[in-house]
């Protein structure tokens, strides 16, 4: 498994109901409301690391309200 942070830059008001849609992905394991340069704190963890692009681009940057995302994609340790 890959896990992956995603960091979500949301539209004004948008924050609470953008955070719920995410929880409702299959690969997302959690999801925080944050305080700072971002709004939402993702983990995603998927069977490989080339299935991350398509779940950024098709499942979550097409939700209305993401203005940006950022991703960070953990080593094993």
């Amino acid at each position: 498994m890959t896990k992956t942070f995603i960091l979500i830059v949301t539209d004004p008001g948008t924050t609470r109901r953008v955070a719920n849609t995410l929880k409702t992905l299959d690969l997302v394991t959690d999801v925080h409301e944050v305080m700072g340069p971002y709004d939402i704190v993702v983990e995603l963890e998927a069977p490989q690391l080339t299935d991350v692009p398509a779940i950024l681009s098709n499942d979550i940057r097409s939700i209305e309200g993401i203005q940006s995302t950022t991703s960070l994609v953990a080593f094993p340790v």
